[in-house]
């Protein structure tokens, strides 16, 4: 594939298409260089966040906040 072609057809689409495209492209990018799940250890995550919202557990139900993250978003 032609890399002119290729930047001309990306040049067409709107702005917004255009950054889903480069979201695209560092995605890929970003799965090549992860040769495998190896590579990711699983010290690398942690839960500090856990029982961050356990205030909001006598004014909501689980659903509820799950609602509300939505919202949030």
């Amino acid at each position: 594939m032609n890399k002119e072609y290729l930047i001309n057809r990306i040049k067409e689409l709107p702005i917004d298409l255009q950054n889903e495209v480069l979201d695209f492209i560092e995605f890929l990018l970003l799965k090549r260089n992860i040769k495998n799940k190896d590579e990711i250890k699983k010290d690398d995550f942690n839960f500090d966040w856990e029982g961050g919202l356990s205030e909001l557990a006598e004014c909501y139900t689980s659903v509820e906040l799950q609602h509300k993250a939505m919202e949030w978003r």
